[in-house]
């Protein structure tokens, strides 16, 4: 059998990392993308600019201060613990929020994207229609913006899945508890299991193929439809 329990069990917990944090990702990044793209404040650079820093800026640091934040003796640590949460690091809830930030470039850009190609004009017509700005956004904005938000969510799903060095900074390699497949395959090219590294690798490559595919297949769609 080319996967053992092990492998298993990094699947299984690399799919809930990446579904989990992409459902947040979803909830989080859509009003971040649409203020981004509707307002004049001069907040505007700052705050695009902090929310694709995880682009450009290497894994290891951004989870290492992750990692000192969610610490003992860093603010989100003692907050955890005063309100008896313990600390988040090593833990599954500490992985999440890291997946969030390193991944939240990844799913604020496409809706970014789509909520500015939309223009102005339809917003504008659905408040002639004495439309609320509430309404008009979700009736009129999202399903306009609809490729945008698929587009996210594959590549939030894909990104979550391929972290490495934010998980390891913040989860270490625990069996059962932390251990997603790259960590997986880094523990067995340490140990010189190069037979169960290609498996768990060539599947990654497999995967990341299928990602790109889809997003392909997506663009063409979508430019068909546009008028």
């Amino acid at each position: 059998m080319p996967f053992d329990a092990q492998a298993w069990e990094a699947i299984r917990l690399t799919i809930a990392l990446a579904s989990v944090t992409t459902l947040l990702l979803l909830v989080l990044a859509t009003p971040l993308a649409w203020w981004l793209s509707q307002t004049h404040s001069r907040w505007r650079a700052p705050i695009g600019a902090l929310v694709t820093l995880p682009l450009v800026l290497p894994p290891t640091v951004l989870g290492f201060y992750l990692l000192v934040a969610m610490g003992p003796l860093g603010p989100l640590g003692q907050l955890t613990q005063a309100l008896g949460w313990g600390v988040l690091s090593f833990t599954f809830t500490g992985l999440v929020i890291g997946s969030i930030v390193f991944s939240l470039p990844f799913a604020v850009q496409p809706m970014l994207h789509a909520f500015e190609s939309i223009g102005a004009r339809p917003m504008e017509v659905a408040a002639t229609l004495r439309a609320r700005p509430l309404d008009a956004f979700f009736t009129v904005a999202l399903p306009l913006a609809r490729p945008g938000l698929v587009t996210a969510a594959i590549l939030s799903f894909a990104h979550t899945v391929g972290e490495f060095g934010v998980v390891l900074m913040i989860g270490g390699n625990i069996p059962g508890r932390t251990r997603v497949v790259s960590t997986q395959i880094y523990g067995h090219v340490e140990a010189m299991e190069y037979a169960q590294a290609h498996w768990l690798a060539g599947t990654m490559v497999l995967f990341s193929f299928a990602v790109l595919l889809a997003l392909a297949m997506l663009r063409r769609r979508s430019a068909r439809v546009m008028p």
